[in-house]
């Protein structure tokens, strides 16, 4: 078996032959935003609701009240926790549970998950999730079915290549991108929501101090 692993190897290797080295691909593409910092608060709320995602807003030392707001609109009483989220933030009245090695029927036996988030980019309207503790593994918001997220607005960047540049050394830990509600068409183009994810999500944009 190695054998012949190697004999298809240097087959391949000698059909290639000796290439020179590729010129660098020049990136053309936005690498900084241009929008003042409300303007871009405003474009990421706009592709949010586009996503059909309900956005709260609160100014910082308010998101305790917020996340109570949200969870009664919800009608939400049993929520799943990151282990490392902060207790400051949560208000009294709802059930929330820490995620320690929970296991998956545990998790699907809440009512959802509320996390906060690494980074967000207005221009897609997507939010950043490096697993950290006050974030959850990645079961936390697959199997749920409703997801309230936490991003301050010192988080949020404009364009992409800023989003993950704000990454820094996190850059290699796992990264969930999350742009609205879970949904998908590909089967017989039909729209269904909720199978790679949570069916439901709201966010609440903190005003950073």
């Amino acid at each position: 078996m190695s054998t012949a692993r190697e004999e298809i190897l240097q087959r391949v290797r000698t059909a290639i032959g000796t290439q020179a080295p590729e010129e660098p691909v020049q990136r053309e593409y936005r690498q900084a935003g241009t929008l003042s910092e409300e303007a871009k608060i405003d474009l990421f709320i706009d592709r949010l609701h586009d996503y059909n995602a309900e956005v709260y807003r609160c100014a910082a030392g308010e998101e305790a009240v917020t996340i109570a707001e949200a969870l009664t609109a919800r009608g939400k009483k049993r929520i799943l926790i990151p282990p490392g989220f902060p207790a400051a933030l949560l208000p009294t009245g709802p059930d929330f549970v820490r995620d320690t090695a929970l296991d998956y029927r545990d998790i699907d036996a809440t009512e959802g998950a509320l996390t906060c988030a690494t980074a967000a980019i207005a221009m897609t309207g997507s939010l950043i999730l490096t697993h950290s503790a006050t974030e959850g593994r990645r079961a936390l918001t697959l199997i749920p079915d409703y997801h309230l997220c936490v991003v301050y607005t010192n988080q949020l960047f404009e364009t992409v290549p800023e989003g993950l540049r704000a990454l820094g050394g996190r850059r290699t830990s796992p990264v969930t991108t999350i742009a609205g509600p879970s949904a998908t068409a590909d089967i017989e183009m039909t729209r269904v929501k909720g199978v790679h994810g949570p069916r439901v999500l709201d966010v609440i944009v903190v005003a950073a101090g």
